[in-house]
Order: C-alpha cells, then structure tokens, then sequence
C-alpha cells in the first residue's frame, strides 16, 4: 500500500472541496459537530435492573401483615445467604423479616440490601422512592426510566441520560457512551453527532471489531497508513473553514492507533482479562464487612465483567459514559424466591464498585480517586406488586424506586414515599403543581447535577434540589 503522495493529496483535496462545498447541508451541519468537547473529569455509570424489583425486600421494605399487602415470608423467599434477614415475630403462621436500619443510617433497607448496608456504601448513597411510573409494560418503563418520556407507537421519543451526558460531556473520549443491553437511545434535537451510543450485547464484542489480522497487512503498515491519514486531517483542518470535521478524524485516528499499540487497551475489552486483574477483585469477588468471608454470586450474568469494565475505562481515561442493563428480576411466578438473591448480587457489586472506585486513581486530577468523580444511577422498569400472587411470585406495578452514588448528591439519604401499605406513591409540590416524583424529574436532577440544562433534551421534569449536596 504506496499511494502516491500526489494522489493521496488530490484525492483529500477533493474531499476537503466537497465538505466545503456542502457545508450548508443538514448532513454536514451533523458533521460538524463531531468535535472534541470541552474535557470533564467527570465519569458515568448507568446500570438498569431490567424485569423490575421488587423494592418491598431492598430500598421501600414492608414487613406489615395487613390486608392485601403481605411480606416476604420463610414461606415465598429463600432466605439462604442473605446477609441481613433477621426474622420477625410469627404472624399467621408466617414469618417475615425485620427492617434493617444499621447503625449511622438514614434509610430504612430491607434484606436484600446486602453489602450495601454497611456504613461505608451507604453514607455516599441516595435512595429515590415512590417514583410513579404509570405503566406495567416491560418496554414502555424500560425507556421511561432512562429516557424521562414514554414510548410512542412504541419507539423512544427522547434521549436516554447516558447519551444527553455524552453529548454534553463526552465528544472528546474515544467512547463518549459505550451500551451493553441498556435502554440507549439517540433520537431528538441538540445531541452531537459523536453521542451516538455504542450499543453492544457484550463487552467482547468490541475486542472483536477492533481486532485486526495481519495475513494482509502487518501492524507497522497500518500504523504508517495511519499516520499518513492524521498529517492529512492536520493540513485539512489547517485550511478548512470548518476544522472540526478533520478534528474529530484526527481524534479517531489517534484513538485508533492508541487501542492498538497498547496491550493494557487491548485487554480492557477482555472479560478474562478483567477478572484477572487483583485491583478489580472486590467487584467480583466482595467481602463481607469485618471478615474473610467471600460473597457468593449465584446468578452472575455478564454484570460483573461490565462492572469491572467501566472502571477501567474510566481509569484508561477512554469512555465518559458506560451503561448496561443486569439480569431479569422478572419474578412472577415461584422464582419470586430467588428476588433477593438477584438484589443481593446487584448491591454487592455496587459495593465492589465504591470500593473499587475508592482506591483508584483518578486519570487527569492529581491526588484524586475515581470515588470522586464517578456518578452512578441505577433504576429499574417499574416495581413488584405489594402483594404476593397465588404462584408465589408478584407482578407488574406502576410505582418505583432509584439508587444514585455520588458526590453530587446527599448521601446516606432517602427521598420520597408511599403510602403506608405502598400501593400509591405520595405527592409533593413542584413547580408545575401537587405530584408525585416521576422518571423525568430524576434525570432532570441528575442532569443539573453537572451543569446541564435538562430543558435543552427534556421536555419534562423538575429539579429536585433536597437530594442536591
């Protein structure tokens, strides 16, 4: 491959006309945009708990034999290896669990909370309850949740949170939103065209579009192939009214050739690779508080390579955004007793991660961890019924609860309510009139939260400033 330094700059001359040419059109307006953003420091993890929890054993317990609203009981759940049941006085011939408030805590957790419920994780985390979802349908909460909108014709109508940061915040990463099976979606006006998510099934999939044989060409040419090209865009955005354009190919180039130089880029998309790393054990391999005891993951899924992902390609400085979507908590019929066990899994690694997070070092701010500048958000389709169906499972119900870890807002810190046999959620007074907290008035915070005006992406929500530091 010896283009002819002559035709190679003919044909990028040509090119450069083009652009310039076109540069009224809609198509190149969306070009132009793809530019490095202003740098952040600032990182994000989206995690979705798709198939909808069951709040009532985790973040809105009730243990109350009252009426339709019956507990998790010895009779519907398995208690085995969760950390923090403690039975409750026999009703009935039942028994139930005791609401668990440890020590220092603000929050009020149920049973499956699981090492989330040690001072440690809860002081930097935020529960959101009596979120009203005004939906039972699986897809219509699912982008509801990430999106603030509910589905029309069933299609997403606005941005999801992940790619409204990445347009905001993350034009200058090599990943401004990497999606494994989350509620990603692009669609709307103001989003920069390098917010686009990409969407994958699993994290190897990327190590599998990125690798390259050599039977054709070896590294050293496509590295000199590359390099030509980025001289190109140099001298293109040097002379080019609008450079942002060669800008951003420059800055794919150079990511490009980045992945492929370095070995430790290269196994970032290794899920081997991840669970071998020592600094990523407490994420796949979490301690129960004051022991050596290991917690057991029983249904691990995927979740926790994707975990363990997101941290390095935060400490890699190569994503601002990671995003994606945890095994079904679709408990309807007797598995409603492995529920707990789900969540159990899901804090434990929320616990894995603060640690995680905790004891890495910040890629561009000297002197600080990852903990200080990682915001996460985990939210879920909708809730379970506050009752237990007759197969010993509960089904779909149109309230809701939300989990933020960050910085940004109070720790240690509940927020919202339901009634007290938690079938409707309570109102409070916003802006627009007496309500109750929805989906858009969650991501408007935890958008503002970062300087983004949620009405450039939004059209709904309010900012909750009593969950703000």
């Amino acid at each position: 491959m010896n283009p002819t330094d002559s035709g190679r700059r003919r044909f990028l001359k040509v090119l450069g006309a083009g652009a310039a040419a076109g540069a009224t059109s809609p198509m190149f307006e969306a070009l132009a945009q793809m530019m490095p953003g202003a740098a952040s420091t600032e990182f994000f993890l989206f995690i979705h708990a798709q198939g909808a929890w069951d709040i009532t054993v985790s973040l809105d317990p009730r243990n109350q034999f009252i009426d339709i609203t019956e507990p998790a009981t010895t009779d519907t759940i398995d208690k085995s290896g969760l950390i923090h049941w403690t039975d409750n006085t026999p009703q009935n011939g039942q028994t139930s669990f005791r609401l668990f408030r440890p020590t220092g805590s603000n929050i009020t957790f149920g049973p499956a909370i699981g090492l989330m419920g040690d001072a440690r994780r809860f002081e930097r985390m935020t529960v959101i309850n009596g979120i009203a979802m005004n939906t039972v349908s699986h897809p219509d909460g699912t982008a509801y949740s990430s999106t603030g909108r509910r589905l029309a014709g069933g299609k997403p109508v606005a941005p999801s949170i992940d790619t409204m940061l990445a347009s905001e915040l993350g034009t200058s990463q090599l990943f401004p939103t990497l999606s494994v099976r989350y509620p990603s979606f692009y669609t709307g006006p103001n989003l920069n065209a390098r917010a686009l998510p990409l969407r994958v099934d699993t994290i190897g999939a990327v190590a599998r579009s990125l690798t390259r044989s050599n039977r054709a060409t070896d590294r050293a040419t496509r590295s000199a192939v590359n390099q030509v090209l980025r001289d190109e865009t140099r001298e293109l955005a040097d002379r080019s009214y609008f450079p942002q354009v060669y800008q951003g190919v420059e800055q794919q180039l150079e990511s490009l050739e980045r992945i492929h130089a370095n070995p430790e880029l290269t196994n970032l998309f290794s899920t081997a690779a991840l669970a071998a790393k020592a600094e990523l054990a407490p994420i796949y391999r979490p301690m129960q508080p004051g022991t050596s005891t290991v917690m057991p993951y029983v249904f691990e899924n995927g979740v926790i390579p994707n975990a363990a992902f997101a941290v390095e390609a935060f400490r890699l400085n190569l994503a601002r955004c990671v995003s994606f979507a945890t095994t079904s908590f679709d408990t309807h019929f007797s598995n409603y007793e492995d529920q707990p066990q789900h969540q159990q899994e899901l804090f434990n690694m929320l616990a894995g991660l603060i640690d995680v997070l905790s004891a890495t070092d910040h890629p561009t701010v000297a002197g600080h961890k990852l903990i200080d500048h990682t915001h996460i958000l985990v939210t879920s389709d909708f809730c379970r019924t506050p009752q237990i169906n007759v197969y010993g499972g509960r089904d779909h119900y149109p309230s809701n609860s939300a989990v933020i870890i960050s910085p940004r807002f109070r720790g240690n810190f509940s927020f919202g309510t339901t009634d007290p046999r938690q079938l409707l959620s309570t109102t409070r007074m916003f802006p627009d009139g007496v309500r109750a907290i929805t989906p858009a008035d969650v991501l408007a915070t935890f958008l503002d939260a970062f300087g983004v005006d949620p009405r450039r992406f939004m059209r709904d929500g309010a900012v909750m400033r009593e969950i703000r530091r």
